[in-house]
């Protein structure tokens, strides 16, 4: 391989090397964050129009549309639709909360490295507790990123979720067309 292909990889090797162990568990949680965000983003543009759909056929293929027991169909058939559309919403949102949280975790790990260093070394090595330092805020800096990106993408979806609900909600009427 070059030297410009393997270079960014070196990089990101050294940046996982400095940020310890909790940072690879934060780039994990990332991984399946950004996982659920574009499979919820292909769902809504290619997945949910099929579905609205199919629903929309169901609902007009009935005989009647204005009894109570028609509504009920109505009402369940939507509650699908909102289901379907959120289903993966509550776990984006767990690994956006989860990501600080990871990133407080590496910040611990990394004191208790500056503590170790100070135990062994006394307090006058200012080199030697740098590394721990640095080893503190970089998961911290990552798990806030992480979670920060995610909550602009998950308040999008979880507006297109609601409005999508709505919109679609209208189109089903309820009276009977009569001629």
């Amino acid at each position: 391989m070059t030297d410009w292909l393997l270079e960014p990889w070196l990089t990101l090797l050294a940046f996982f090397d400095t940020g310890g162990q909790v940072l690879l568990v934060i780039f994990a949680a990332a991984v399946l964050m950004w996982m659920l965000i574009l499979e919820r983003a292909w769902y809504f543009w290619r997945v949910l129009p099929q579905v609205e759909r199919d629903v929309r056929a169901h609902w007009y293929s009935r005989p009647e549309r204005s009894s109570l027991a028609a509504r009920r169909v109505r009402e369940a058939l939507l509650e699908r639709i909102k289901l379907s559309m959120s289903r993966t919403l509550p776990t984006i949102q767990v690994m956006i909360a989860i990501c600080p949280m990871l990133g407080l975790l590496g910040t611990v790990t990394g004191m208790i490295q500056v503590f170790d260093v100070m135990a062994l070394k006394g307090t006058a090595d200012a080199r030697a507790m740098a590394s721990g330092v640095s080893r503190a805020t970089i998961p911290t800096m990552a798990g806030m990123v992480v979670g920060l990106s995610g909550l602009f993408f998950i308040h999008r979806l979880q507006v297109r979720a609601q409005r999508e609900a709505e919109h679609f909600g209208d189109t089903l009427s309820v009276r009977e067309i009569t001629a």
